[in-house]
């Protein structure tokens, strides 16, 4: 098949590597940053901006390629419904948490705020909206208590490119064959570019809440989309990039410190790794 492909972080150079290795040609790339940049290079592959899918004469470039697929993977840019219409065997996005349920931005982080048992990864038709199209395909499975941004999204990752697979070999052989599913929109909530707390800890709710948030922000050693967690510590601001439970009721106020213990609503939690701003 001819693929258009639109992608970003680890996901899309894994789903790059698996269109070479099947043998499909990737007539279109818009990518950024170093995993498929890297890739592409070792390929022989040139890659576009990915804001050129903005651009007002891209869909009849695509058309002029012979386009028959397109591919959404971890692209942050809005595709045009111009570049949708052009492949005739449709565009398709890989979204890193549960729909309807967990669209938008940040998905593995959000599901670690609020104390998901379970994530999920989804493989869907795209169309004008955001994250709103036909489900095709999907995964779920279990967050951990350890599990941060990163370990969950890395998972994410490595399950959805396991469903682009799975979508190839259906085009391949029927396109028909899709079983899409249409998302129950009272279901949806949608999550931007916002940072829980507006990226502050709050020790006057229960230490769990705390765990969460950190944790749900832990994308070390990268960047976090949502920065590191400050808080006010005695007369010290700080950031907070690991913290344990400890179960140790407390009856103090809540942000006294102790040693490398912090009180919260409920139980002491401890800091393990603090840094004075």
């Amino acid at each position: 098949m001819r693929i258009a492909l639109f992608c970003g972080e680890a996901a899309g150079a894994r789903t790059l590597e698996a269109l070479v290795a099947q043998g499909h040609e990737v007539c279109a790339l818009l990518a950024a940053g170093p995993p498929v940049s890297n890739l592409a290079a070792r390929l022989g592959l040139q890659p576009q901006a990915p804001a050129r899918v903005r651009d007002p004469g891209f869909a009849a470039e695509l058309a002029r390629a012979g386009t028959e697929l397109v591919l959404n993977v971890h692209s942050l840019y809005i595709v045009p419904p111009a570049v949708l219409q052009v492949p005739p065997l449709g565009a398709y996005n890989l979204h890193p948490g549960p729909l309807p349920g967990c669209a938008g931005l940040n998905a593995p982080s959000w599901a670690i705020y609020h104390g998901a048992a379970r994530h999920g990864v989804t493989v869907h038709r795209m169309e004008a909206g955001i994250d709103t199209g036909a489900i095709v395909f999907e995964e779920n499975f279990s967050v951990t208590e350890e599990d941060t941004g990163l370990t969950l999204a890395l998972r994410c990752a490595h399950k959805g490119v396991g469903l682009i697979r799975k979508l190839l070999g259906v085009l391949a052989i029927d396109p028909d064959a899709l079983p899409y599913v249409a998302q129950d929109r009272g279901k949806r909530r949608y999550f931007g570019r916002e940072v829980p707390q507006g990226g502050r800890i709050d020790w006057n709710v229960p230490a769990r809440r705390i765990y969460d948030f950190v944790r749900a922000c832990d994308y070390h050693p990268f960047a976090s989309p949502w920065g590191t967690p400050r808080a006010r510590l005695g007369d010290r601001e700080v950031e907070v990039s690991r913290t344990a439970l400890t179960g140790e009721r407390c009856d103090v106020a809540p942000g006294t410190a102790r040693d490398d213990l912090v009180a919260t609503a409920d139980e002491w939690l401890r800091l393990k790794k603090v840094e004075t701003i």
